[in-house]
C-alpha cells in the first residue's frame, strides 16, 4: 500500500463521473482514500444511480446538503467537510470542477494546511454572472496541484500566476466514457428507448438560464420553433422553475417536446450517441460529446463557454439564448451537415493515471 491518504469531495453528476476513474485508480494501487458526498444532487436518479453505473462503492460520508441558496449550500458544506477532514487527516484533498462544494472543500483544506488538488483546473468563461466562474477561479488560486485538461487551460493558469504546480493531464471524463460506452449501448438497446432515433437531446440547468423568467420563456419559445423531436432530460431545478413560471403547459401543448425524468448515466450516454444533436447549457456535456466513442455535435444555450477547445475541434457551437437568433443558427448548422470527424481535444483516457503518478511523486 502506498503511504498516502486521499480525500475526495464530490456531489454533482459531473463530479461523480469525473472523479470515478481517479477513485478506481486509487483502488487499483491500494491507495487509502475517503469519499465524501455532499448530497448536492439529492435525487436518487442523479446520485445513487451514477455510483452504480460507474461501479463505485457507496461514499464513506454523505452530508445530504440537498437544495438551498448558494450561501446555504456553501455553509453546510464548510461545516460538514471540516469535521471529516479533522477526523480523517488526509495528505491531500481532491476536488473537481466549479461547484459550491468545491470552493467549500478548498477553503476548509487551506485553513487546515492540507494541500488541495484541483482536477479540471484553468477553465474560464469570463462570465461574471456565473457563480461557477468565481468558484473555479478562487479554487485555482488556492490549490497546491492544478491538473489542467489541456495546454490552453494550463496557459490560462500561468497567465494568472497561480501559486500551485501546474500539470497537463487530459480530462478524466474521457477515461470514464471510453470504458462505459459498450455497456451503455447494450443498456439502451434493452430499454424503452431502444427504437428511438432522429431525436434531439436537451439538458438545461444553469441558473442564468432557468432562474430568470424572461430568459427561460425565450428559450422554450425558441426550442418550440426548431420543430424537432426533443427529448428533454429535465433537472429538478428546471422543472421547478418551469412550473413556477407557468411554462409547463406551453411544453405539454407541444407534442414534439417530451419531458423525461433524469435517467441513469449509462442510458444518458446511449441517448447522446443516438441523438441527431445535443442542446445543452452543461459544461460537462460539451466535453463528453468530444469523446471518440460519442463524437456528436452540441449546441450550447449560453453566451459563452469555458470549453473553447471543444469549439475549436468542431464538436461545440455556442448559439446564445435569444429566441429570435439561436433557432436560426442551429438550423443553419444542421443544413450544412452535422458530421464530426475531428480528434477529441481532451486527452487519451489516461488522465487519472497521470494525476495519481504526480501525487505519489510529490506527497
Amino acid at each position: 500500500m502506498i503511504g498516502m491518504r486521499v480525500f475526495f469531495v464530490i456531489g454533482t453528476r459531473p463530479e461523480i463521473i469525473k472523479m470515478a476513474p481517479v477513485i478506481h485508480e486509487c483502488e487499483k494501487r491500494s491507495i487509502e482514500h475517503f469519499v465524501l458526498h455532499t448530497g448536492q444532487h439529492y435525487s436518487d436518479n442523479m446520485s445513487k444511480a451514477f455510483f452504480d453505473d460507474l461501479s463505485l462503492k457507496a461514499p464513506d460520508k454523505n452530508l445530504n446538503i440537498g437544495s438551498g441558496s448558494h450561501s446555504e449550500q456553501t455553509a453546510k458544506a464548510l461545516l460538514g467537510i471540516e469535521k471529516e477532514l479533522l477526523s480523517y487527516k488526509p495528505d491531500v484533498v481532491l476536488v473537481q470542477g466549479d461547484t459550491n462544494a468545491v470552493l467549500s472543500a478548498t477553503i476548509v483544506a487551506v485553513k487546515l494546511h492540507i494541500p488541495v488538488g484541483h482536477i479540471e483546473a484553468g477553465l474560464r468563461s469570463n462570465d461574471v454572472r456565473m457563480p461557477e466562474e468565481h468558484n473555479r477561479r478562487l479554487t485555482d488560486h488556492a490549490s497546491a496541484f492544478l491538473f489542467a485538461p489541456t495546454e490552453e487551460t494550463a496557459e490560462t493558469l500561468r497567465g494568472e500566476k497561480v501559486w500551485g504546480r501546474i500539470f497537463v493531464t487530459g480530462n478524466t471524463v474521457i477515461d470514464a466514457l471510453e470504458k462505459l460506452i459498450p455497456e451503455a449501448e447494450e443498456r439502451i438497446a434493452n430499454s424503452k428507448f431502444s427504437n428511438r432515433n432522429n431525436f434531439v437531446l436537451l439538458t438545461m440547468h444553469r441558473a442564468e438560464n432557468v432562474d430568470d423568467k424572461k430568459t427561460l420563456t425565450g428559450i422554450i419559445e425558441g426550442l418550440i420553433s426548431l420543430d424537432e423531436e426533443i427529448l428533454f432530460l429535465a433537472h429538478p431545478r428546471t422543472v421547478s422553475r418551469l412550473e413556477e413560471f407557468n411554462l409547463m403547459e406551453m411544453i405539454k401543448n407541444n407534442s414534439r417536446i417530451e419531458i423525461l425524468e433524469p435517467v441513469s448515466y449509462l442510458i444518458f450516454l446511449g441517448l447522446m450517441k443516438r441523438a441527431k444533436y445535443i442542446l445543452t447549457d452543461s459544461g460537462g456535456i460539451q466535453e463528453e460529446v468530444t469523446a471518440p466513442s460519442i463524437n456528436r455535435r452540441a449546441f450550447v444555450l449560453r453566451t459563452s463557454t469555458e470549453r473553447p477547445e471543444a469549439v475549436s475541434s468542431g464538436h461545440v457551437s455556442v448559439v446564445g439564448v435569444n429566441p429570435k437568433e439561436f433557432p436560426t443558427k442551429i438550423k443553419e448548422y444542421v443544413d450544412k451537415g452535422l458530421d464530426v470527424h475531428m480528434p477529441g481535444p481532451y486527452g487519451d483516457g489516461l488522465a487519472s493515471e497521470r494525476i495519481l503518478d504526480i501525487l505519489v511523486d510529490y506527497i
